[in-house]
């Protein structure tokens, strides 16, 4: 922040600098120029590429500067922000000479205090003042305010802090990072209604004035700028980042920054378990198809994000008892309709007769897959695969439908296949043997339909995936599997999930480089397996 010191002027001695065209309201405030105006100026002032002689560059006249010989030997004492300075080093800041003691030797600076520091611009009317704010910003850019003691006392609790008992007294701050913004909060000093003059500008500038207001202790400003930030939109997350920690950092300091913060979080926090649960049974509820399908990609994206955060913050997953509630409701839904259909009144019906029944199923066992599509993202679909695993009576009432409508049931399948082959969910020995002798000849069945019809389905991860899942089981269990698909793919073709990668590993296993564990140590193996 910027280095602040005060110092008191001489009134008649004190150098005349150039006024610049300025507009004052009739409320006494000047209009501040736009940040472009500023940096008109300054490249006037100090041109980037070409620099002018010394002799050839005009310079304004300067009053005779009378300053106090001292001794080479003497040290002058560091500046203190808080600490008064001499007239004349406030006059020399106005008039851009540079400090040098009487050896002639320069002091060592740094690149700032070597440019030259002129007034560029002059606000308010020296007149009618009776204070002087003069700031400094990069390279050598200054600004000089001729404003009210009482306006500014009365605003602004650092200015309070000094004893400024001088007729004109002069405020000097050093190292502004934005003059413009000092300019223009200083300015709302004198406006009456700030509400109106914030409200025509946009975050960004409304968040720097805030900065400054806080650094000059401008209360009022500052709760004008809360309230403006508590009604505007945040453009962006990268905007929203830089509102709240701004507000975070007044709140440290016990501003009230309470309305600001209940836009991002509540007060009342009504448990997190509750509201996913009323979103995903609005998702899943709802009839109609385009809203429900860009509702469960946005959600679905949503909890991956989540689900990055859940792996930082090493949190427990809020959604898990939420999503497997929801998974059992629609299976019941689904089990249920596929009962009505496989009644022998309504299979006999034509086609048209079964439309609601089959779309019911379709709703159902797409919700299903959207739900697993969570669950195995997540790593917690496991259980799930139990419970699919042991939908005995789905898996006889599939054979005895249409397969346009029980297709739709094989794609639940195939997800779990590919989620095992991929890692993302490692149920026991047992549950992928059930699942291949349940779910696998539905699948086959299913097979052509869910190439044609299913806009989601792809074939080759299908396949890697059933491949993947038969190689985990014993060799024994493999083969009897793949000699079963075999018959399949010799018969069906492209009608049958190619799984030769799988069978190849299978026949290597077996017949090219068996693996075959000594006698000794299987007989010990099995009395371990005993005790």
């Amino acid at each position: 922040m910027a280095d602040i010191r005060f110092s008191k002027v001489e009134q008649g001695r004190e150098t005349k600098i150039r006024n610049v065209p300025i507009a004052v309201t009739p409320e006494g405030f000047w209009c501040c120029p736009s940040p472009v105006g500023f940096q008109k100026v300054l490249k006037a002032q100090n041109p980037p590429s070409k620099s002018k002689p010394p002799s050839s560059s005009p310079t304004p006249p300067k009053a005779p500067v009378h300053k106090k010989q001292t001794p080479s030997t003497e040290k002058r004492p560091a500046k203190n922000p808080s600490m008064p300075v001499s007239s004349d080093e406030c006059k020399s800041a106005d008039n851009g000479a540079p400090e040098s003691n009487m050896t002639g030797e320069r002091t060592p600076r740094n690149k700032a205090e070597n440019l030259p520091r002129k007034v560029s611009i002059e606000f308010g009317e020296a007149a009618t003042s009776d204070m002087k704010v003069v700031l400094f910003g990069k390279h050598g850019f200054s600004v000089k305010l001729n404003v009210h003691k009482n306006v500014v006392l009365e605003n602004s609790s650092l200015f309070k802090l000094a004893e400024l008992d001088s007729d004109v007294p002069c405020l000097k701050i050093d190292e502004c990072e934005d003059v413009d913004i000092y300019v223009e909060t200083i300015g709302l000093m004198y406006c009456k209604d700030m509400k109106q003059r914030l409200i025509k500008q946009n975050v960004q500038r409304v968040l720097s004035i805030l900065k400054v207001a806080e650094a000059i202790g401008f209360s009022s400003c500052i709760q004008s700028c809360l309230d403006y930030l508590e009604a505007a939109p945040w453009i962006g997350e990268e905007e929203e980042q830089k509102v709240l920690s701004s507000v975070l950092r007044l709140q440290s300091k016990g501003a009230g920054v309470s309305p600001i913060l209940k836009r991002v979080s509540p007060n009342i926090a009504k448990p997190a378990k509750e509201t996913l649960s009323h979103i995903v049974d609005l998702v899943l509820k709802s009839s109609e198809e385009r809203g429900r399908r860009e509702m469960k990609s946005i959600v679905l994206k949503l909890l991956r994000e989540k689900n990055c955060s859940l792996d930082r913050d090493k949190s427990p997953d809020i959604c898990y008892e939420t999503i497997y509630a929801s998974c059992k409701s629609c299976l019941d839904i689904l089990l249920a309709n596929f009962r009505q259909a496989a009644q022998p009144e309504v299979s006999d019906r034509a086609m048209d007769c079964k439309e609601p029944t089959a779309k019911q199923i379709a709703l159902e066992a797409d919700n299903i897959s959207w739900l697993l599509e969570i669950l195995a993202e997540r790593q917690v679909a496991d259980e799930f695969a139990i419970m699919w695993a042991n939908q005995q009576e789905l898996a006889d009432l599939h054979q005895k439908l249409p397969t346009m409508i029980r297709y739709h049931v094989s794609c639940i399948t195939a997800r779990l296949f590919v989620g095992i082959g991929r890692g993302e969910l490692l149920p026991s020995k047992d549950i992928r043997h059930m699942l291949l002798r349940t779910w696998l000849e539905p699948l086959i069945n299913d097979y052509s339909w869910l190439n044609h019809a299913c806009r989601s389905f792809d074939r080759k991860v299908v396949e890697e995936g059933i491949g993947r899942t038969i190689l985990t089981l014993p060799l024994e269990d493999q083969q009897n599997i793949l000699l079963s698909w075999l018959g399949k793919f010799l018969k069906a073709g492209d009608n049958c999930p190619n799984l030769q990668r799988a069978f190849e590993v299978w026949w290597r296993r077996t017949f090219i480089r068996p693996y075959s564990e000594p006698r000794g140590t299987q007989g010990q193996s099995d009395n371990a397996m005993a005790e």
